[in-house]
């Protein structure tokens, strides 16, 4: 099975509301990259809004999605943070957190009508977001002699890789990003030049 080499996040901030029987729930959703950024903006949010009841909040974080984490905050059991999880989920979306304010309007929404504030005030925050594909890039790194140059970048050229730097001193190196699902044909090309040592760096 072939790597998706696609993922969807949001650019930037962006929010929401939605209001039921006095109760309002605002929505915030952020581009996160990792963990410590998502802390990082829950604590300015209960900050701000020091007052509120519940600030209840889901993520997914990764190109294959597989950082999330979803926080009913004091809600009853999976009426706050699985319906944010969800939507996110329903967008399609990763690197991506959504959090909810709530401020008790002094009436109980039983567990479907937290289930739905929770799922709408999202979806209205999303809806007002700017969602982006955005292509997966593997980066690798080349060295190789001087007497490879023209078989180095031939391929180069032929595969359109975009170079993000190169040096040419005692020996030549040159870093390039390759699409995700080119990775291995791009791989096995440079392994056929003789003397030339290809490594992984990342994925961006």
């Amino acid at each position: 099975m072939l790597f998706d080499e696609n993922y969807k996040t949001i650019t930037s901030k962006s929010e929401g509301f939605y209001k039921e029987k006095g109760s309002k729930f605002l929505s915030f959703a952020s581009h996160v990259t990792n963990e410590g950024e998502v802390k990082e903006i829950l604590e300015k949010l209960r900050k701000e809004f020091h007052d509120a009841r519940h600030v209840c909040f889901a993520y997914i974080l990764g190109f294959d999605k597989s950082g999330f984490r979803m926080n009913d905050d004091g809600e009853p059991s999976g009426t706050g943070g699985r319906p944010i999880y969800g939507q996110l989920q329903s967008f399609d979306l990763t690197n991506t957190l959504v959090a909810v304010v709530r401020y008790f309007g002094g009436t109980k929404l039983g567990v479907s009508g937290l289930i739905n504030a929770y799922k709408t005030a999202t979806q209205d925050a999303l809806n007002n977001a700017e969602i982006v594909t955005l292509k997966i890039y593997d980066v690798y790194e080349i060295i190789y002699p001087y007497s490879m140059m023209n078989d180095v970048m031939r391929i180069l050229k032929e595969e359109n890789l975009e170079q993000i730097s190169s040096s040419f001193e005692l020996e030549c190196k040159i870093i390039f990003q390759v699409p995700k699902n080119s990775t291995n044909k791009i791989y096995e090309k440079f392994l056929r030049i003789e003397s030339l040592k290809i490594n992984y760096l990342k994925t961006i």
